[in-house]
């Protein structure tokens, strides 16, 4: 590593403050202008190594995972990223070429995002790497879409599709070429563009981190109502299916895995055209799973409209 915290800063992540609310990471903070008509949306959120990522993965994926994954729950409100905070806690062990690295991943991220570092912290650790962001963004006042907006009548949906995620750490364990879900799973997807076209059409909305089930599990309970999920609507990937199958046992497994990233929503059943519309005009595959009804919960259905058993409905951290 570099001699001091001070000269990592300066040689590699003051290039990443383009924006002069960072102060150049001369400063201890960052300074943000208000913005009329505008709420500020922040979400901070953490990646480890061995549980999020793992110890091979290459540093620049483990950078663009941790920008990425902040930004999907920005997506899933609505809002436009503009900025992030970055904590480190590196081994010391760690290379000035993995941080360059880490940072090209970073660099790309904010040309293709949108957004720039503000600041942040560093530390070191005997323990596994650990690498938190904070981002923030801006969304038109009031019209940030939350989980507890879903109504008795609305339809389900879903972006993009589920599993691949879980079906890429599953091959990287099993040393298995399966290049697609890799991909998904090293490095995530947010759905900005769609989710900023949802805030006039969506009554709900979350991104899938722990498990389609378990996420939609939230809605349920923050708008006090029932998800009804059809199995057989769940989107699997061409590259999923012809590594777990078609079956009913391959979407609960894909519905319950996590680290999908995608964004699952509640919209009026009268409204489904303005979602499709979005969906083409973002060039975001939205697929309609399911409906809500008075009640309590989620359930997954079969071909015959009945629960699914399910033991496990995502990923626990604890």
């Amino acid at each position: 590593m570099p001699r001091s915290e001070f000269e990592i800063i300066e040689t590699i992540f003051a290039p990443l403050a383009t924006s002069k609310a960072a102060l150049g990471l001369k400063d201890d903070v960052a300074i943000l202008a208000a913005r009329q008509g505008k709420d500020l949306i922040l979400k901070t959120d953490a990646v480890v190594e061995g549980v999020d990522f793992l110890p091979g993965d290459p540093p620049d994926t483990i950078a663009k995972k941790a920008l990425r994954v902040n930004l999907s729950d920005l997506a899933a409100k609505g809002a436009e990223p503009f900025g992030y905070l970055l904590t480190l806690v590196l081994r010391k062990s760690v290379r000035d070429t993995w941080l360059r690295a880490f940072a090209r991943g970073l660099a790309d991220d904010q040309r293709a995002l949108g957004v720039s570092l503000l600041g942040g912290d560093m530390s070191s650790t005997p323990g596994p790497l650990t690498v938190s962001i904070t981002a923030l963004g801006y969304v038109p006042r009031g019209k940030a879409i939350l989980r507890s907006g879903a109504n008795p009548g609305d339809l389900v949906f879903v972006s993009g599709s589920i599993g691949d995620s879980g079906g890429g750490l599953d091959a990287l364990k099993k040393k298995k070429r399966r290049p697609a879900l890799i991909g998904r799973y090293r490095v995530p997807q947010p759905r900005l563009s769609l989710g900023q076209a949802l805030r006039h059409v969506a009554t709900s909305a979350l991104d899938v981190s722990d498990g389609l089930l378990a996420d939609l599990g939230h809605i349920a309970e923050c708008s006090a109502v029932h998800l009804a999920v059809d199995a057989a609507r769940v989107p699997l990937s061409a590259a999923l299916r012809n590594a777990w199958g078609e079956g009913e046992a391959a979407v609960l497994r894909a519905a319950t895995a996590g680290d999908d990233y995608e964004i699952a929503f509640t919209a009026p059943a009268a409204e489904r055209g303005k979602v499709m519309a979005a969906a083409k005009a973002t060039g975001v595959a939205v697929a309609e799973i399911g409906w809500v009804t008075k009640g309590r919960g989620v359930d997954l259905l079969d071909k015959r409209g009945r629960p699914i058993g399910v033991r496990r409905r995502g990923y626990t951290h604890f």
